[in-house]
């Protein structure tokens, strides 16, 4: 493992080796170092502070004022990982917006990704991002920025034509320059189909073991939540201490111990 800062080559080069990234969610400066010290690949800085954090119970109300704030915190103490900050609910309507919320979260947060929800509707941003030199990640599957529309926390992608459309989707935004790609609340069979389609590394949270790598919640992981998802687990129940509990995520999901049968969904 290097201890140099990583880079959106080497996380390519671990896809292609086989070797599995590990992403945690920080949203301070002292959350942040653990997550770096335990040797995480990427830390994202998501819109969940929303949940987690301000006791919120959508992402929806996260401003983009709070994202810069939260996301300029755990910059500060990253010595490796790459950095990901969430663009917030309607900060990126538009491709112009897009543009102007992104400067903000890396010239002022120190991001060095942004991530942005949605599908076909945000090929043209992406496109627009990437002229600019703005590394993207892109996020299909339950986008929390659209529970409203989705109904509720849902699995997605279950029906043979929300499948394809989910597939088609990835590789069009690929094309369009994304740089990373998270995939939440998916079936595995689906994920697996995705991440094999797809020269980015895929990363996954309750999408099954097959994508490139994993992340969760740090707040699901270290047993903060009341109720958490399914596909978390809380690794403080059985290492501990936070830094302890952080590492071994860490470690199982480049093993490939985690995640397990019981974190994913048919």
């Amino acid at each position: 493992m290097t201890s140099r800062p990583l880079t959106l080559v080497d996380l390519r080069g671990m896809k292609s080796r086989g070797e599995r990234i590990s992403c945690l969610t920080a949203y301070d400066a002292s959350l942040a170092r653990l997550v770096d010290e335990a040797g995480a690949e990427l830390v994202l800085v998501g819109d969940s502070l929303g949940m987690v954090v301000q006791g919120h119970e959508t992402t929806i109300p996260v401003t983009l004022d709070e994202m810069v704030y939260h996301s300029r915190c755990a910059a500060r103490s990253l010595k490796r990982a790459v950095l990901i900050a969430d663009l917030p609910f309607m900060a990126y309507a538009t491709p112009g917006q897009a543009l102007q919320s992104a400067a903000r979260l890396m010239k002022e947060g120190g991001a060095q990704v942004v991530k942005l929800e949605g599908g076909a509707p945000q090929l043209e941003t992406v496109q627009a991002l990437g002229r600019q030199g703005i590394p993207v990640c892109a996020h299909l599957g339950l986008t929390p920025q659209s529970v409203h529309k989705l109904g509720g926390y849902r699995v997605q992608g279950r029906a043979p034509e929300a499948a394809e459309a989910m597939l088609k989707d990835a590789v069009a935004l690929e094309q369009a320059g994304a740089d990373l790609l998270i995939l939440e609340c998916i079936p595995s069979e689906l994920a697996e189909r995705i991440t094999r389609a797809l020269a980015i590394p895929v990363i996954g949270i309750g999408a099954g073991p097959a994508c490139d790598g994993q992340v969760l919640v740090s707040y699901d992981l270290l047993g903060f939540t009341a109720r958490p998802p399914k596909f978390a687990r809380n690794y403080a129940a059985e290492h501990g201490a936070p830094d302890r509990a952080l590492k071994a995520f860490v470690d199982e999901v480049r093993g490939g111990i985690f995640p397990r049968p019981e974190n994913g969904f048919t």
